[in-house]
């Protein structure tokens, strides 16, 4: 008998080996994916130091043998070439000069439309510190919303204070003093204030006769790009605006303008002398309180801790962190006008000592890190030096030398500093020789 035998067509058998294709390559390894390149390893100097290249290509230098000739804007010297030879001309020309570059060119002014501020006492504790202080939680409200900003300023005060105290207002990162018994606050989950304990000695404060006060730098305005539409400067921008004008406030320059707003409040609290008040901070709050005393001449006295770039260091110097770094990556802590500097440092007619310089005749003290190289510790030395003509022009004295002694507070002058032995910190050398500084101008028989 013949069979009749059907076979599949071509396209069927196809079809059928399509089908089970992947049924079969399922069973097999699959290929590795390429490798990734290796990182390269970072760039280091001859001692080990890892230096950063900026946008503008610029690498870092840690060599003082490496730091090129440079030459400081003379600061008894107007833009137009004439001379500052008294005290009235100082004041009526040369510094609104130097003021008005900074405020244009580097912080940024502060525009009409900031916000209003209101205080209210929340909290008082008159037997805090086993009896030795009055503690004090003041909300501060900027604007007229409820969900405004809000800063927490905490108050010390010498319990058996009979007459207003002078205070230290500490700008800080996250340490705000612990309310007795109370457990502590959780630590931050990033930022500076986990690598230093920023809280000054507050039984040696107050044992000195001061009250001290302390508020969160961000509660005023947040500390990240991106943010202008958040906080005092959200606030202040017009209908449409997304961040300031180039010549207005960055965030440098709204902390400062908040640490003002707080000795306001101070000049309504009866135990509180707010003629003199001294303000403190650290790093980038070193750079602020130094804004902040330079445009409040009501801020008796400024401690200026590690402030390095664009604070207490001189630019020209090119040593660690540089108007590059500084533009690169933190550009919103500056006017928009700042971005024309990287790259070109000597168009800014503007170095550190002539910040320091806005708040002669007033004291002024500066600390730095023998391993804070990024700060640049010996331009801030220098920066101090290179301010002392304008303290001798109005009758003050300097620093008194120009070489430096490590761990040897400079404290006999008008301008105080500390080179302390460590890092961007800082440390209790630092604090008690502020505090010997400060006796000088803050204790009530001066």
């Amino acid at each position: 008998m013949k069979r009749t035998v059907f076979l599949p067509c071509i396209s069927s058998v196809l079809g059928l080996l399509a089908f089970a294709g992947p049924l079969v390559r399922a069973t097999e390894p699959a290929p590795a994916p390429p490798a990734a390149p290796a990182p390269a390893p970072p760039l280091k100097d001859s001692h080990g130091n890892t230096l950063r290249r900026a946008p503008t290509g610029h690498i870092t230098n840690y060599d003082e043998d490496k730091v090129p000739p440079y030459v400081l804007p003379d600061p008894l010297v107007l833009q137009d070439g004439r001379p500052v030879r008294d005290a009235n001309t100082w004041f009526k020309e040369r510094r609104p000069e130097i003021l008005r570059l900074y405020t244009t060119q580097v912080f940024g002014r502060v525009p009409a439309s900031a916000p209003k501020m209101t205080y209210e006492v929340v909290e008082t504790d008159p037997a805090a510190m086993e009896g030795r202080a009055v503690r004090k939680l003041v909300a501060v409200h900027f604007g007229d919303k409820p969900d405004g900003p809000v800063v927490h300023l905490h108050v010390y005060l010498p319990a058996k204070a009979t007459a207003p105290v002078p205070v230290l207002l500490h700008l800080v990162f996250f340490g705000n003093p612990p309310i007795p018994g109370a457990p502590p606050p959780p630590a931050p989950p990033a930022g500076p204030a986990r690598r230093f304990n920023e809280a000054g000695p507050i039984a040696d404060i107050l044992a000195r006769g001061y009250g001290y006060a302390t508020f969160r730098y961000t509660e005023l305005q947040p500390d990240s790009p991106n943010t202008f539409q958040s906080g005092v400067i959200g606030l202040a921008l017009a209908p449409g605006e997304t961040k300031p004008a180039a010549d207005e406030w960055g965030t440098i320059g709204a902390w400062a303008w908040g640490a003002s707003r707080v000795l306001d409040y101070f000049a309504t609290d009866s135990a509180i002398d707010a003629r003199r008040v001294a303000l403190i901070g650290h790093s980038r709050l070193g750079k602020t309180v130094l804004w902040a005393g330079a445009q409040d001449p009501r801020f008796a006295l400024v401690l200026s801790s590690c402030a390095g770039e664009m604070g207490s260091a001189l630019s020209r110097r090119d040593y660690g962190e540089t108007i590059d770094d500084m533009a690169a990556g933190f550009g919103y802590q500056f006017a928009g006008n700042f971005q024309k500097y990287p790259g070109h440092w000597n168009d800014l007619p503007l170095d550190a000592h002539l910040l320091i310089a806005l708040h002669a005749p007033r004291p002024v003290f500066v600390t730095a890190g023998t391993e804070d190289l990024w700060s640049d510790p010996r331009g801030e030395f220098l920066a101090e030096v290179a301010a002392g003509p304008v303290y001798r022009l109005l009758g003050r004295k300097d620093l008194g030398t120009s070489e430096l002694s490590l761990d040897t507070p400079l404290i006999t002058g008008d301008l105080g500093f500390h080179e302390h032995t460590g890092g961007h910190t800082i440390t209790a050398a630092d604090w008690k020789a502020f505090l010997d500084f400060a006796d000088k101008y803050l204790q009530s028989a001066r």
